[in-house]
């Protein structure tokens, strides 16, 4: 079963990729804010995906890792999460806090740039932040991740119960469902990682995604 799920990153970029040219073809019709950053938001998840799928083809790499933990650990929920601020809240506050939380993931990444890296001996050649000897980079995950759920995770369940009482917005309710739980899988595939089981996340990081495409195509299809 883990060897099974070692080869489905290569599926989520795929999906990735064809979520991106839906999401870029929408923003060109509507040229919004917030669907400028959730296209953002889905190019960055899957170049997450892509360098686990690197890793599964090609091998461990310290370039690599690097980039994965900065697409998928600084930059996939924020970016996400920035666009249902910009749907939700003033252009002003997401301007704000657009500008604070670039300047908080360049420091970040900076930080996962520049650390040096310590490899046991029994290193198994999966993506860990564990090999950073700098281990309180790690430390400003959470602080996104954290942004990341409030505005992601609880945009989409508040745009949820504004929809249920609506008798011709329940295409749109139940579409905000699916993207309410396609939003929380990511982050809890994250928590296995942390203690070791990176496997998990490449089922949470398909089938989380797969249920965002699903939600938005109900949503996007309601509307045309």
């Amino acid at each position: 079963m883990n060897r099974i799920a070692e080869f489905l990153p290569i599926l989520t970029t795929l999906l990735a990729a064809v979520f991106t040219r839906e999401m870029f073809q929408h923003y060109r019709r509507r040229k919004t804010k917030y669907f400028l950053w959730w296209t953002i938001g889905i190019i960055t998840f899957g170049l997450g995906t892509l360098s686990e799928s690197i890793n599964l083809l090609f091998g461990w790499s310290e370039f690599n890792l690097r980039f994965w933990y900065i697409t998928g650990a600084l930059l996939g929920g924020f970016t996400l999460a920035q666009g249902t601020v910009y749907l939700l809240m003033p252009e002003r506050f997401g301007d704000w806090t657009t500008v604070i939380w670039i300047i908080f993931v360049c420091v970040a990444a900076t930080c996962v740039i520049l650390t040096p890296l310590t490899i046991p001996e029994d290193f198994n050649g999966k993506l860990s932040g564990e090999v950073f000897e700098w281990q309180w980079v790690r430390l400003f995950s959470p602080f996104i991740n954290t942004y990341a759920f409030v505005f992601s995770f609880g945009g989409a369940v508040y745009s949820a119960n504004k929809y249920f009482q609506q008798i011709d917005k329940e295409a749109r309710f139940i579409g905000n469902i699916y993207i309410s739980a396609g939003t929380l899988l990511p982050g809890i595939g994250g928590f296995y990682t942390k203690i070791g089981y990176v496997e998990v996340l490449f089922v949470t990081e398909l089938i989380g995604l797969f249920l965002i495409y699903r939600g938005y195509r109900i949503i996007k299809f309601n509307r045309e």
